[in-house]
């Protein structure tokens, strides 16, 4: 009887173990992103689905411009990239940003309904 009890605490502490193990290695994934917010210029829905898409380098998971608010809320890894480069890719598809304005270039390949200046 002594030896089974001493059995099932000994599995209780190993399944413990692995489960808090497993919290540490979540946590420490989470807090490997940061979210950030950019100002961006654009007028309409195609100049979200163009800023969104310009803004998904790599390292970043989540990219969201509102039409209202002109804001870019990014969530990225910062041992990928920087909020600095993903101004300056937004700003090469033609969208000024606080970070970065796009060249005339690009602005000019804008359908009209997005051009903003």
């Amino acid at each position: 009887m002594k030896t089974v009890k001493i059995i099932i605490i000994a599995l209780l502490v190993v399944a413990f173990g692995n489960n808090s193990n497993a919290q540490t290695q979540v946590n420490s994934k989470a807090s490997a992103t940061k979210t950030e917010k950019l100002k961006v210029s654009g007028n309409c829905e195609q100049c979200k689905a163009r800023i969104e898409k310009a803004a998904k380098i790599d390292g970043v998971t989540k990219a969201e411009w509102s039409t209202e608010s002109k804001i870019l809320a990014v969530t990225y890894d910062p041992s990928k990239t920087t909020i600095d480069q993903i101004g300056k890719k937004v700003a090469a598809s033609g969208h000024d940003t606080e970070k970065a304005k796009a060249d005339d270039k690009s602005f000019n390949a804008l359908p009209g309904c997005c051009k903003y200046r």
